[in-house]
């Protein structure tokens, strides 16, 4: 559209203040103020008094300018003169949209700032769950809190598959495959997954196959063990103090529940562990109680008494018997 069909809040005379020119100027002169406020008020200046709203303001009124020289001179000038006021793209206005994210057309700058928009939210999503758990393992477990940071750099899971995909084909390149008895022949059919890719299921086999287990599965491993290994011992330690339990036997009895909450409580750091790093949302592990785990043992204590007392009795009534 021509400058003189711009229609601006500002008014002319409000214009030239902001420009501070005064009604009569030349158009050079209002070019070289129009680029000296810009370059004090433009966003991405360096200036400390640099602001977007003084900047646009700025930009109005040498519009609202441009076209009242366009409209004086006009009548004196001609269409030749008249075409070097239209309006044209200002150095600095496509910095405003689009926060200045991105180059090239406006719908390719949209798009870039759509993908930057969803980066700046992810990031800022993993830096408050980072927050969250680096208060929680403050401490004594700095070290593994610092583990839980490093996890939380990976993003998405396929980027592993890409990282193995890259190292085979650079094996490959390298001839590091060439002395296999298997070299070029097919691979073995494993039996379909329906809850996983085929591809991530065949090289999941060739890696189990191979003596390799992910770290998930370690985990889980291990924290299986441990729960069964505590519930033998609190298990075993009640039946050493015997029932009815004496005062003495009773603060024991305390001391070794307090000792088992503790072991409790690092079983579920793990169990966190565990939770971050298992592919499938469906396998994570939800922590250990420690008052269920003490009732599940007194329970497991009593049938065990109940069921010695049922033998025992079996034994006399076959002694009397004979």
């Amino acid at each position: 559209r021509l400058l003189s069909d711009y229609k601006s809040k500002n008014n002319v005379q409000d214009s030239y203040k902001i420009l501070d020119l005064e009604e009569g100027c030349s158009l050079d002169d209002v070019r070289n103020s129009y680029h000296s406020l810009a370059k004090k008020y433009h966003p991405d200046s360096s200036s400390g008094v640099a602001d977007s709203k003084t900047f646009i303001r700025v930009e109005e009124a040498y519009r609202v300018v441009l076209s009242d020289l366009a409209a004086k001179q006009k009548s004196d000038a001609g269409e030749e003169e008249e075409d070097q006021f239209k309006s044209k793209s200002l150095q600095h206005r496509h910095y405003l949209s689009f926060e200045g994210v991105g180059i090239g057309t406006p719908s390719q700058r949209e798009k870039q700032y759509m993908q930057f928009r969803v980066d700046r939210a992810t990031e800022q999503v993993l830096e408050y769950r980072q927050q969250r758990l680096e208060s929680r393992y403050a401490g004594s477990d700095l070290s593994r809190a610092k583990d839980v940071r490093e996890s939380k750099k990976v993003k998405i899971t396929q980027a592993v598959e890409r990282l193995v995909e890259d190292l085979i084909q650079e094996s490959m390149a390298k001839g590091d495959f060439d002395n296999l008895s298997g070299k070029g022949k097919p691979l073995q059919k494993f039996s379909d997954s329906p809850h996983i890719d085929p591809m991530t299921h065949n090289l999941n086999r060739i890696l189990i196959d191979n003596g390799y287990q992910p770290e998930w599965i370690l985990l889980q491993k291990e924290i299986r063990e441990t729960i069964e290994r505590l519930r033998k011992s609190i298990v075993a330690s009640r039946r050493k103090l015997g029932e009815p339990m004496t005062l003495s036997e009773q603060k024991q009895w305390g001391r070794i529940c307090e000792q088992f909450a503790e072991d409790i409580r690092k079983l579920n750091k793990r169990v966190d562990n565990f939770n971050l790093v298992v592919p499938i949302l469906s396998r994570q592990m939800v922590h250990f109680s420690t008052d269920k785990e003490i009732r599940r043992a007194r329970k497991t204590y009593e049938a065990v008494v109940e069921k010695g007392s049922g033998s025992d009795m079996k034994e006399n009534e076959g002694k009397e018997g004979q």
